[in-house]
């Protein structure tokens, strides 16, 4: 789903994505996939408004706490939503989240989370990303390696990973040891850079990679931020997708739509396909020296609720 989330509603927001959840079913789609904090919008604003970073900054704080008020929350009523949506039409959702935890251990921060909701309606897998990349180090918690699974469903194993976490290698192992079939690399959007990490996810794990970004325009910059010049003009487009599917040999099944809002339908090639590419290149098999180096993941969650 190549979309914009209404960053000032999470009710709005719910709403998008249910509409668009049942067209995406009616089209026959298994998994639907929303981008990186999509639920309510990425914080791309810490990239180009000045003063961002300022101490104390009121309109930043205004800005943070818009965030946090329309954030998802575990078990909460926009979670419970998605999760009846998804055995109601026994269809997968992932999507990114900004996420808080309102009372208890952990409270009072917001997460940078994906939420995988299996065709049960059962919430399969809750990924906080662990490091938030430079700047959004003012906006996010760190996550922890509790999320650092694949979950089996009739499409095969899938998994997930937010953003620069792609370029985390000893991650990317993890998440490699988990024998993914399809990778979810969720976005802001997927300019060069991103592209690239997301080819060499495929290419390396030899797993078929949907790259997931999202738009926003300067319309949705919180209210007292100061814009550059450039988006003064609120159609001013932000963030321009990207979205594209990848295949294990770390080439691309489908070119990347940019620019505009619209549901990516993608139909995955066969699992021999993938059999066929991990011939010569298995890194967690036959390209594993388990004799020369150790490797151990912490799995548990760090913050508890």
């Amino acid at each position: 789903m190549q979309l914009e989330p209404i960053h000032t509603s999470l009710d709005s927001t719910l709403q998008k994505a249910l509409d668009h959840i049942d067209t995406a079913s009616e089209e026959g789609a298994d998994i639907v996939v929303f981008g990186e904090s999509w639920f309510c919008g990425y914080p791309a604003w810490i990239d180009f408004c000045d003063g961002v970073a300022k101490w104390d900054h009121e309109p930043v704080k205004a800005a943070w706490a818009n965030m946090y008020e329309n954030a998802l929350v575990l078990e909460g009523v926009a979670l419970t939503k998605l999760c009846s949506i998804a055995k109601e039409k026994k269809i997968t959702i992932i999507t990114g989240a900004n996420e808080v935890v309102r009372q208890g251990k952990g409270h009072s921060s917001i997460y940078n989370t994906i939420f995988t909701i299996d065709e049960q309606g059962q919430l399969a897998n809750h990924h906080r990303k662990l490091m938030p990349t430079y700047n959004e180090k003012l906006i996010h918690h760190s996550g922890d390696g509790a999320g650092l699974h694949a979950v089996e469903t009739n499409n095969g194993r899938i998994g997930s990973l937010i953003c620069w976490e792609h370029w985390m290698p000893l991650t990317r192992q993890a998440m490699h040891d988990e024998a993914e079939d399809i990778h979810f690399a969720l976005w802001p959007h997927v300019i060069d850079r991103h592209l690239l990490a997301s080819r060499h996810y495929a290419f390396e794990g030899r797993c078929y990679v949907i790259a997931v970004g999202q738009i926003m325009h300067a319309k949705s910059i919180p209210t007292g931020l100061d814009k550059p010049s450039s988006f003064s003009d609120d159609s001013a487009m932000i963030m321009k997708g990207g979205s594209c599917a990848i295949g294990p040999d770390g080439e691309l099944l489908s070119e990347q739509v940019i620019g505009k809002e619209e549901i990516l339908y993608v139909e995955i090639p066969s699992a021999k396909e993938l059999v066929k590419e991990r011939m010569n290149l298995a890194v967690s098999g036959h390209y594993q020296r388990d004799d020369v180096f150790t490797f151990e993941v912490n799995k548990s969650r760090v913050k508890k609720q």
